[in-house]
């Protein structure tokens, strides 16, 4: 059974930094691409941060500059740098995997695996 769980999400004022943590367990990740997704209320699910396995990264244009995603192989987690947040970045952020390999899908459909979600929440 694949598990992924989030930490790290917390209430933060707006130019703080935080850092989410994705573990995976069932099975190895090292070859697969890893991503972080964000839902905030009233909105859909949008893609932040994803990761392949040569740690090729892609980011939304939002957060581009301020967030950044890593990978460790060896541990099979994968994690988000979040800087300078701001209240906009409000969100359940989610840790998703893809079940295969191919890299660049921007859309939920695209990743087979999730965890529970973590909330991070910017006060202004």
């Amino acid at each position: 059974q694949v598990l992924l769980v989030e930490s790290g999400g917390s209430v933060v004022q707006a130019g703080d930094s935080l850092r989410l943590s994705c573990v995976a367990s069932g099975r190895t990740f090292s070859r697969n691409p890893m991503a972080w997704f964000r839902q905030a209320p009233g909105k859909e699910r949008e893609l932040v941060a994803a990761i392949n396995w040569s740690k090729s990264t892609y980011y939304v244009d939002s957060v581009k500059g301020r967030f950044t995603i890593s990978r460790d192989n060896t541990k099979n987690t994968v994690y988000l740098q979040m800087n300078s947040l701001k209240p906009e970045d409000t969100a359940i952020y989610y840790c998703a995997c893809a079940a295969g390999t191919i890299f660049g899908r921007v859309g939920p459909d695209g990743y087979n695996y999730w965890g529970q979600g973590t909330r991070v929440t910017v006060s202004s």
